[in-house]
């Protein structure tokens, strides 16, 4: 079901995840059963109101990152986390894919201890399984403050399936998450 008006989500807890271009990471949360909308945005800096501008040229402090809006009853927070490290790789420091910069960095957000909790201990398990070739580089940090980008980034992928970065980039990325993670899709 897709939330027309952000009021519709009032009722749903929040997750926050920065793993390199935010219209990759949207489209992936997208995907995931149980999640009811994903906001494209930017977070883990300091300065107030970013815009796209400042962000992609690294001239600020925050990574672009996703607000991802989720029906706890059908999926929960550790399955986002799984969802997280299961799509992009965490052992790139500030950068992801052909994206290079602090604003790419990989961030895991938590909202409170127990988050915070469930993250570490993935990070743990997946170190202890060898599951990665190089050291986690992920950051696992309080959400602070989430800004909305701008409303042009919203379902970037959706919206514009011919863009070259689009084609080469994000859809690669999806598909390669969909085909590991079947069982967490939407309709699957």
């Amino acid at each position: 079901q897709k939330v027309k008006n952000i009021q519709d989500l009032n009722g749903f807890s929040k997750a926050y995840f920065a793993s390199g271009c935010f219209w990759c990471v949207e489209a992936i949360f997208e995907e995931v059963d149980g999640v009811v909308e994903v906001v494209s945005g930017y977070a883990g800096g300091t300065e107030k109101d970013p815009t796209y501008e400042q962000v992609s040229a690294g001239r600020t402090s925050h990574a672009e990152a996703v607000e991802v809006y989720y029906d706890p009853l059908k999926v929960d927070f550790k399955t986002l986390v799984v969802v997280f490290f299961g799509s992009h790789d965490p052992t790139t420091l500030n950068q992801q894919g052909p994206d290079r910069g602090a604003q790419y960095r990989s961030i895991a957000f938590y909202n409170d201890e127990n988050e915070r909790r469930i993250i570490e201990n993935h990070i743990k398990a997946l170190e202890s399984e060898n599951v990665f070739d190089g050291e986690i580089v992920t950051e696992v940090k309080p959400i602070q403050h989430f800004y909305k980008a701008e409303e042009y980034h919203q379902n970037y992928e959706k919206n514009n399936p011919n863009n070259p970065y689009i084609q080469k980039v994000s859809i690669p990325r999806l598909k390669r998450f969909e085909a590991k993670y079947p069982e967490l899709l939407k309709n699957h």
